[in-house]
């Protein structure tokens, strides 16, 4: 698990074809690898890793087709930058949102704009994870815990003040760019826990107009 606050940038050094799949070497800049063992977690724009090797310097760490699928991942080279963020321990402080480091989709940033000293990113969501987002709510940005400050449909905007802009991967984001995405925990479980017994229905993978009709929701 982790919170959403980005703990440093690193970049990507190297990445390898391996049996089918691909190895990456992350440089971690500025994060403490002091306290991170062989099999530790790091979140990489927000994808949980596992590191399998520490040289020192970054960890190198193994990425399966299932992620190379379902995340921008793809996109990354030699050289690319990468928000980085060590797994929660008992004392951490909680100061984004619960993030499990498993994407839910990719987005696309559609719109940059200065506001004041901040800026402003509109980003359009897959269509299925629309329902998941609201306003003032949270979610996560290649692993940055922000807040909703508008929805339209499955487009969201982004109020980015200049210290996220400085100690994350944001300032490098410009209309056209993919990023990972993942929703609120509790969004996803309220959904579940709303299906009641036809949870266990093999058809049942999420709430439906008929559904919420059904059970009162709707009129």
């Amino acid at each position: 698990m982790f919170t959403g606050i980005i703990e440093a940038i690193g970049t990507v050094r190297a990445l390898t074809p391996k049996g089918g799949d691909v190895r990456v070497y992350v440089q971690t800049g500025k994060l403490d690898l002091g306290d991170v063992k062989l099999g530790d977690s790091i979140a990489v724009n927000g994808i949980c890793l596992t590191a399998v090797e520490l040289p020192g310097d970054g960890f190198w760490a193994d990425v399966s087709r299932e992620t190379l699928a379902r995340t921008a991942f793809i996109d990354l080279k030699a050289g690319s930058r990468v928000n980085l963020e060590k797994a929660l321990t008992p004392t951490s402080r909680l100061g984004g949102h619960l993030v499990s480091g498993h994407v839910d989709g990719v987005g696309e940033v559609l719109s940059r704009e200065e506001n004041a000293r901040a800026v402003q990113f509109r980003i359009r969501a897959p269509r299925e994870l629309a329902r998941y987002i609201a306003l003032k709510g949270s979610i996560t940005v290649d692993g940055t815990s922000l807040t909703v400050n508008g929805v339209n449909g499955a487009e969201f905007e982004l109020t980015i003040v200049p210290h996220t802009l400085g100690e994350t991967i944001m300032a490098d984001y410009r209309p056209g760019r993919q990023v990972n995405l993942e929703v609120d925990l509790l969004a996803r479980y309220l959904e579940r826990l709303m299906l009641g017994d036809k949870a266990a229905e093999p058809s049942a993978s999420g709430l439906t107009t008929s559904f919420l009709a059904e059970h009162g929701y709707l009129k």
